[in-house]
This record gives structure tokens, C-alpha cells and sequence, in this order.
């Protein structure tokens, strides 16, 4: 096929993987490990793990007081442990189904497209189960919209938060993002000026116990910086910005050093492992905090998240 004909996205159909690939942009998709296995940005990676859905976020002394962590702990297995049980490719339009080996090989090596589609089901560990459907959509440009679904089911107690969770290889330098000033949540909000701000250091607010911080609420978009990585025969370090952005609703985000487990599992800050990697969570709903007072008030009623009830939301990687 001659280059000036080709369409703009080289699929390439692997034994458990599939790959995208563009000018600028490779993706890996791999059906083993049940994600975006890697998103490689002009020879630049920036995942260290797939990233999969996440409902859980660390505990405040509000929650403590209230007792949360007892009526809806299993989010946190959930959060930790969660299955792939079913992978779909669309290819301009058209579903491969699960083109895993030994089909993968009728595809050929040169198979160009428009369009690329990705659609994961997990399903959770908690009772009853529930699935989570995550689709990437990788247009022309290398541009990637999310779309996440996550299906109510009767019975299941109330989320601490549902998003999506990309843990970055290394510690970003800094993050840019246009929204809310400041450490905002839904009933913690009202003071907060819009605008767009610059954080220099990621770090946990210094509580006296490590708990859920950094939440950043109406969102338009953020960019993170980072120019470390985990390959010793890369030698420069030029400064490299991957951007997440809205499609329609204003998200929520926090970029921090640590998962909500390991923010969990320690008493004190010095308990707290070496910040190597970049968590940034983005969300699509988010619990309130309550601080009423830490000896028993819930959250107010408008700020609970019904896991009964379907959530949707989306974004672009661009």
C-alpha cells in the first residue's frame, strides 16, 4: 500500500496484545493484564500499570467518627483487587471481538485505520458484583477518549469516590490544571476562586495522620510535567506534558505520590513508602467530607454517592 493511501492508525494484531500506532503515539492494549497496558508519547512512556476503575479514597478522621469504613470497606478490596472479564476491539466501526491468538493471525502485518476502539468489562469483588465497562477510543491524531460506565446493582453500600487510576512511572515535577483553587470536594467547595493554577510539589497535606487529600473539583483540564523515566538508555530529559481534558461535565482529579491503600496503611507520615510514582486519579464522582464534627455526623445527604445507581463520565488523552 502506498504511504500518501495509508489511513492514519497502524493496528497491529499481537498474541495477547494489541497495538496502535501513530506519528508520535504507540499504545499497547493488552488483553492479559486487562487495560491500557502502555501509552508511549514520542518515545516517552507514561504508564507504570494499566490503569482500572477506582472506588476507593483514603480515609478522613470524619470518616472514622462516622463509621464508613465499616458500612462500605469492601470498596476498598474492590479498589485493590478487580477482574477483566471480557474485551471487545472495534476497528472503524467493525467489532474483531477478542482478536487474541491463534486469530490474531489473519490480520496480516500492514492492517491500517481511522478509528480504534478498546472496550474493557471488569467486574468487582464485592456482594453482589457489579461490572465496570472502560472504552478507549483512539482517533486519528492519537487523541484518547475514555468513556466510563459503571452499573449500579441493588444491595451495594454507598462509594467513597469512582474514577479511573493511572499510576505514572515516576514522580511528576509539577501539574497545571484549570478548575477550583485549592483542596476543594463537593460540600468543600464554595470558597474556592476558578482559575488556573500551577502545583509545584506533590505532597499529602500534613495532617497528623495520613489521610484523603488534594482533591481537585470542577475541573476543565490538567497537565502533568514530568522528565524522569525508567529507561537507563534514554538520555535526554527534556520536559514532557501529558493533558487530560473534559469532553462535557467538569471532572474532579488529585495527583499524589501514593495510592489510597498505601495512604491507608499508615499512622504517621514517616510510615508513608519513598514518593517514586505519580498516582493521578480522575473522577467522575465524588463523596463529600463531611467535618460537621468527627464523632459520628454523616455526610450531608446531597454529597453521598448512590452505588445503586449507574455513573457515567468521560475524558480525552490528548
Amino acid at each position: 500500500m502506498d504511504r500518501i493511501n495509508r489511513l492514519p492508525l497502524k493496528v497491529v494484531y499481537g498474541d495477547f496484545t494489541l497495538g496502535v500506532h501513530g506519528e508520535g503515539f504507540d499504545y499497547i492494549f493488552s488483553y492479559a493484564q486487562g487495560g491500557l497496558e502502555s501509552l508511549r508519547k514520542n518515545g516517552y512512556e507514561w504508564l507504570y500499570r494499566c490503569p482500572k476503575p477506582t472506588f476507593w479514597r483514603a480515609l478522613t478522621d470524619n470518616d472514622r467518627g462516622s463509621q464508613f469504613h465499616i458500612k462500605s470497606g469492601s470498596w476498598l478490596a474492590a479498589d485493590m483487587f478487580i477482574s477483566c472479564k471480557d474485551v471487545e476491539v472495534i476497528v472503524d466501526g467493525i467489532s474483531q471481538g477478542k482478536p487474541c491468538a491463534p486469530y490474531n493471525n489473519c490480520y496480516g502485518s500492514e492492517v491500517y485505520a481511522k478509528e480504534t476502539s478498546v472496550c474493557f468489562t471488569y467486574e468487582t469483588v464485592t456482594n453482589p458484583a457489579t461490572v465496570v465497562k472502560v472504552t478507549y477510543i483512539v482517533d486519528a491524531r492519537g487523541s484518547i477518549t475514555v468513556k466510563v460506565h459503571y452499573h449500579g446493582a441493588k444491595g451495594l453500600p454507598e462509594l467513597p469516590v469512582f474514577g479511573m487510576r493511572f499510576i505514572m512511572p515516576t514522580l511528576a515535577d509539577k501539574y497545571v490544571y484549570e478548575g477550583l483553587s485549592g483542596e476543594t470536594y463537593p460540600d468543600r467547595k464554595m470558597g474556592a476562586e476558578k482559575g488556573v493554577f500551577e502545583i509545584d510539589d506533590l505532597f499529602l497535606t500534613p495532617y497528623l495522620v495520613p489521610q484523603e487529600c488534594g482533591m481537585r473539583m470542577d475541573t476543565e483540564w490538567v497537565e502533568v510535567n514530568r522528565h524522569t523515566c525508567l529507561d537507563n538508555s534514554r538520555k535526554d530529559t527534556a520536559n514532557q506534558l501529558l493533558r487530560i481534558e473534559k469532553t462535557d461535565k467538569a471532572l474532579a482529579f488529585s495527583c499524589l505520590p501514593y495510592t489510597a491503600a498505601e495512604i491507608e496503611n499508615a499512622t504517621h507520615h514517616e510510615e508513608l513508602p519513598p514518593a517514586r510514582r505519580t498516582v493521578l486519579c480522575i473522577y467522575g464522582a465524588v463523596r463529600g467530607v463531611g467535618g460537621i464534627d468527627s464523632w459520628g455526623s454523616d455526610v450531608e445527604e446531597p454529597y453521598h454517592i448512590n452505588a445503586e445507581s449507574d455513573i457515567s463520565f468521560e475524558f480525552r488523552i490528548s
